[in-house]
């Protein structure tokens, strides 16, 4: 019953998103610049990085995909810890840790903490004087829960607090994801569907004025071939804002253009467009046990970051992950822009199989 519950829920997704993208053509939408806490839109572990950015369902073997998505926790991820850092560009540095267990009480457990340091600036006056130096960053604090039923399909659910200080200025939000995700027999097969940060500010930034948090609905299929070392990923991004195409003003140096993307898609181009701007493809290549190649593609970083004139391999990321007897460790590497790339490190480890000397 909970197989029939969960392909009815996946098919409907897919058929709105269908249905949301031919009729997207009388609607804007842009998803920068118009939401607080947008740093929970970053990816924190090396695989997610190097599949794109984003994962809804993989099998449950790795804990970032659980923190990621509630309903990837199991059995697999019990008693894992897991470490992530990421240098990321102007300085700007951010990491997480997370640890998974299980109590007395149903299901799976994992908590965590992620955050995000902007680093240091000078403070100045309308004049131009300098007046000393402030810090920014934000933090998250993730507590979760999963529940497996039939042994192959399960629901997880995380609760996020977010605090945010940048400067002066300080503000507080609740966050709640919920995930689902179901698998084949052989594991071959995932599908999962994430809503992630339902919510809102509690405290904002100034009194009165309460922003939108980044609310977003994302589905995803993984397939690994039976006789072949290939796993490909497909992940849907922000199935709820159907068209992420915008308009941008005109280019000054440029007068013969008008500026606006709008015009430049219609009909099944504009369909299209919109189709590969919510697509994540990511593959990996698993030769042995103990080793993963991950390779991902990123198609709207790709179109909004480029530099027309030099795109080089903006939007496309790799990464691989080594596991040893009580560790595994990742890299990832995510191109964005011509100035640079973002480079992922992730550690995690068993620690009964750690602190036994029992090997993974």
């Amino acid at each position: 019953m909970a197989r029939k519950y969960f392909t009815s829920l996946l098919f409907s997704s897919f058929t709105v998103l269908t249905v949301f993208l031919f009729s997207g053509r009388h609607l804007t939408a842009q998803t920068g610049g118009t939401r607080v806490y947008r740093f929970l839109d970053l990816p924190y572990s090396s695989r997610e990085a190097a599949l794109g950015g984003k994962t809804a369902s993989m099998p449950e073997e790795n804990l970032n995909f659980g923190l990621f998505n509630p309903a990837l926790l199991g059995e697999s991820t019990n008693n894992t810890l897991a470490i992530n850092y990421i240098n990321y560009f102007a300085d700007i540095n951010f990491g997480s840790v997370g640890y998974s267990f299980k109590t007395p009480l149903p299901g799976y457990f994992a908590a965590g903490m992620r955050y995000i340091n902007y680093g240091t600036f000078t403070a100045a006056d309308e004049t131009g004087q300098i007046t000393g130096n402030f810090t920014a960053a934000e933090y998250i604090f993730q507590a979760s829960w999963a529940r497996t039923f039939d042994s192959l399909f399960s629901v997880g659910v995380s609760f996020k607090p977010v605090l945010s200080v940048l400067e002066r200025y300080q503000s507080f939000g609740i966050m709640l994801d919920i995930g689902t995700n179901w698998h084949n027999r052989d594991n071959l097969f995932t599908a999962g569907i994430l809503l992630r940060n339902i919510g809102f500010q509690i405290d904002p930034y100034v009194r009165g004025h309460h922003e939108p948090v980044p609310f977003e609905i994302m589905a995803g299929l993984s397939q690994k071939l039976r006789h072949a070392p290939f796993r490909f990923v497909l992940t849907l991004q922000q199935l709820q804002k159907p068209d992420l195409l915008y308009s941008y003003p005109k280019d000054p140096e440029n007068p013969n253009t008008d500026g606006n993307i709008q015009k430049e898609y219609r009909g099944f181009g504009r369909f299209a467009e919109n189709s590969f701007r919510h697509a994540l493809l990511g593959v990996e290549f698993l030769p042995f046990k103990s080793f993963i190649f991950s390779f991902g593609y990123n198609y709207q970083r790709r179109r909004e970051l480029q530099v027309p004139s030099r795109i080089g391999m903006i939007g496309f990321s790799w990464g691989f992950e080594l596991r040893l007897s009580r560790f595994s460790i990742s890299y990832g590497r995510a191109s964005y822009h011509l100035a640079g790339a973002s480079n992922h490190f992730s550690l995690t480890t068993n620690l009964k199989a750690l602190f036994s000397g029992i090997n993974l």
